[in-house]
């Protein structure tokens, strides 16, 4: 059987994909890999089709072993990476024998790493996804020890090392461009002005729902009261109580009260987020 064991689950692993588009009206998120860009590549790499299931891990990697020969690629965070024990190369393609382990090691900077197996990982979709939402509990369950992974049949050589670039690890400091609305007239002008302005930090309690925000200059209201809950879509920046922003990642709900100040739209911005580690710096600017 093709497929890789489970030998060290790391801190929190997940099978991700492109994720769910097209189910919020049914209460369930997009979800799917939060640094889109890194996940691409890995698959890139493999010459897998580009919504090919694989790996998403946390902060100190996973260890996997291959049950028959495959060939498989590490992004996102970079790290060490060892096949028993001896180190291999990061961010390009790396053949396992049959028995073999792999082990992802810590990350050296930014925060979440993917794993790519050619042919991808050969789990069972739910609502055409094999993403593991943490939310709503859809997909895949969080990798644990033991845990077998199929993989699926491989497709096309890869491609030449030379066409694809690593990516690299989070900066230390987070811009985010945000388009205001559509509650931003729930806050004072001087606190909005002051948006532009603050240093937040990365809360060390952010995970793939929301990155939250802490040691900022809180968002002041001008109004009482709370909304109805209303639509959140990805990148959406939500102001709670506290006056802190939280920027919604993949595993969002789908609803909320909270006023949203702003959004971040898709795309780099986003996937630079998804490796900020708690204590970064965050600052907002107005997008173009």
């Amino acid at each position: 059987m093709t497929g890789l064991l489970v030998v060290r689950p790391g801190a929190l692993t997940t099978v991700q994909d492109r994720g769910r588009p097209g189910h919020a009206h049914l209460g369930v998120p997009h979800s799917g890999a939060l640094d889109t860009a890194a996940y691409a590549v890995a698959n890139r790499l493999l010459g897998n089709p580009p919504d090919a299931a694989a790996l998403e891990t946390t902060l100190d990697g996973v260890g996997l072993r291959a049950l028959a020969p495959v060939t498989v690629a590490v992004t996102g965070a970079p790290c060490p990476v060892r096949v028993d024990g001896r180190p291999v190369a990061w961010g390009a393609a790396v053949r396992l024998p049959a028995g073999a382990e792999l082990d992802v090691g810590r990350a050296e900077s930014g925060l979440r790493g993917y794993v790519a197996v050619r042919g991808g990982l050969d789990i069972p979709p739910v609502l055409g996804s094999r993403s593991t939402d943490l939310l709503s509990g859809l997909g895949p369950a969080v990798l644990s020890a033991g845990t077998l992974l199929p993989v699926g049949p491989a497709g096309p050589e890869p491609a030449p090392p030379g066409d694809v670039c690593p990516l690299p690890g989070a900066p230390r400091e987070l811009l985010l461009p945000l388009r205001p609305g559509p509650r931003a007239d729930w806050f004072t002008p001087a606190s909005l002005a002051g948006l532009w302005r603050s240093v937040f930090r990365v809360s060390p309690v952010s995970n793939r729902i929301g990155l939250r925000t802490e040691s900022g200059t809180p968002l002041v209201r001008a109004r009482e009261g709370e909304l109805p809950s209303e639509g959140m879509v990805l990148g959406a920046v939500q102001v709670p109580p506290d006056g802190l922003p939280v920027v919604f990642l993949a595993d969002h709900p789908v609803t909320g009260g909270y006023p949203v100040v702003g959004v971040v739209p898709r795309g780099p911005a986003l996937n630079a987020a998804a490796q900020a580690r708690p204590g970064v710096a965050v600052r907002f600017a107005a997008a173009r």
